[in-house]
């Protein structure tokens, strides 16, 4: 797989760190212990799109938001992480 940084250009995936997905809901802090169970265990695995953060740590070690379709690993949009801390 190939993701084309912003920064520095297109690499293999190797040179990249996964974290997960981007766009998981927090709870808010006084949520049940149910919720942030499932916050910190569960996750989606959806066929299709999925918006994940990976960090480039074999280059410029940016964050980037990647979207790719887990069917296939084609990699259809790379963005810079904002405004979330990772």
């Amino acid at each position: 797989m190939r993701i084309d940084c912003p920064h520095c250009g297109e690499r293999g995936s190797a040179e990249f760190s996964y974290l997960g997905a981007a766009d998981p809901k927090r709870p808010a802090a006084n949520a049940s212990a149910e919720a942030w169970h499932d916050y910190v265990y569960l996750r989606e695995n959806p066929a299709g799109p999925l918006r994940e953060l990976w960090q480039h740590v074999h280059g410029c070690r940016q964050w980037l938001v990647v979207t790719r379709d887990t069917r296939n690993h084609l990699v259809l949009g790379v963005e810079v992480c904002r405004g979330r801390a990772v």
